[in-house]
């Protein structure tokens, strides 16, 4: 018998378009260009520079890359202040500045808006401070082939390691743990693995109200937004002492909680038990309902003056917009972290009477492609286009 004989295996060599000239940001964190009939979605590049690509993914009519080396800048493009920006998958615009990444963002609020609502919006993306680094105060460490805290690339399950002083956009104190897992600054100081695990509560404060959370639950994860967020709900909602509120989607009650120290009698629903318990205890004037949003909004009361709600990145959806525009409020305001599911959502309440009065838009993930948009709907005769 013949000896086995080993046979080399070589990996095909990454395929390279040259001298890709891009066209215009995307939703999601790439900007598009098309070479010969095919759409390419490029991250790290920006509007008009030219770009030689290293294609990720290719399908018949798309494909994806990344800039591998840029042949014209834009005026724009800086140095990233991280050195693993272009690996790791949590920032896509740390190679811009933040003035221009602001920009990116709003034109994507304004095309999506346009797009799938037919809303006009002519704002820009305000800055909320810090504007560029250490804002988090949230942060997920994957544990990587040695065991060392990182974080994942983009669209994959590699963890990249944290180095040379840690993530960039993480806050002091959380930037590079010692150990995976959750490290968060909270209200009472940081709090890193192993003592951030499941179920730990820790104690968050916003204007002068204590907000009790799971340190593995939601709680927006820049330093300001939830006082940025819940500034932009009151003035949104205008509330008047004795009105109705529902807080859909109401998490650990943060915009419940403003709305009964507005005078306000309040209910609110979330689809996770635990932070509905939380709710109940951080605002126990309120009553919180615990389950699906789209069948438990049916057992509130029949009427609402305000309605406030915060759903995930998919948005609320037809279910649940029919069933809110059916409590005929005065205000709805809807918190939302995609602009793409916000839009599609104002169609659907368009066509139950409502639309979008005001629409304003904050870069709570600043370097990243992510935006967070506060919109008013009102009656429709009574509202005026979006501005």
């Amino acid at each position: 018998m013949e000896d086995a004989k080993e046979t080399a295996v070589t990996a095909e060599p990454p395929q390279v378009v040259r001298n890709v000239r891009v066209l215009d940001v995307a939703h999601g964190g790439h900007c598009v260009a098309r070479d010969d009939r095919l759409v390419m979605f490029i991250r790290h590049t920006a509007p008009g520079e030219i770009v030689d690509v290293e294609i990720t993914e290719r399908k018949k009519t798309y494909a994806r890359g990344v800039a591998v080396d840029v042949i014209a800048a834009s005026p724009d493009r800086r140095l990233a202040p991280c050195p693993v920006a272009g690996t790791c998958g949590g920032c896509d615009f740390q190679h811009l500045s933040p003035a221009a990444s602001r920009a990116l963002k709003a034109r994507v609020v304004r095309q999506s808006l346009e797009r799938f609502a037919g809303v006009e919006f002519d704002d820009e993306v305000r800055a909320a401070a810090p504007d560029d680094t250490g804002w988090r105060v949230r942060m997920r460490y994957e544990a990587g082939p040695d065991g060392r805290p990182g974080l994942r690339r983009h669209r994959s399950h590699d963890v990249v390691a944290v180095h040379d002083g840690g993530c960039r956009i993480a806050a002091a104190g959380i930037a590079c743990p010692a150990v995976p897992g959750i490290a968060a600054l909270t209200a009472d100081g940081v709090v890193l693995p192993p003592a951030s695990g499941s179920g730990a509560i820790v104690r968050e404060r916003v204007g002068q109200r204590d907000v009790r959370v799971r340190v593995d639950g939601f709680w927006q994860p820049h330093l300001a937004a939830p006082d940025v967020l819940t500034a932009a709900v009151l003035a949104a909602a205008e509330p008047r002492p004795g009105d109705q509120a529902f807080d859909l989607y109401c998490g650990a009650g943060l915009f419940a909680g403003a709305l009964a120290d507005a005078g306000c009698a309040v209910w609110g629903v979330e689809g996770d038990r635990d932070a509905a318990a939380l709710a109940r205890a951080n605002v126990p004037q309120g009553t919180f309902l615990a389950g699906d949003v789209s069948h438990t909004v049916r057992r509130l009361p029949g009427r609402a003056d305000i309605v406030v709600l915060d759903p995930p990145r998919s948005g609320a959806g037809a279910a649940v917009m029919g069933a809110v525009c059916a409590k005929l409020p005065r205000v709805i305001v809807y918190v939302a972290c995609d602009p793409v599911a916000l839009a599609r959502d104002l169609a659907i309440a368009r066509a139950h009477g409502y639309a979008a009065d005001t629409v304003t838009a904050y870069d709570l993930f600043p370097n990243t492609h992510h935006v967070e948009c506060v919109a008013a709907l009102r009656p429709a005769a009574t509202s005026a286009s979006a501005r």
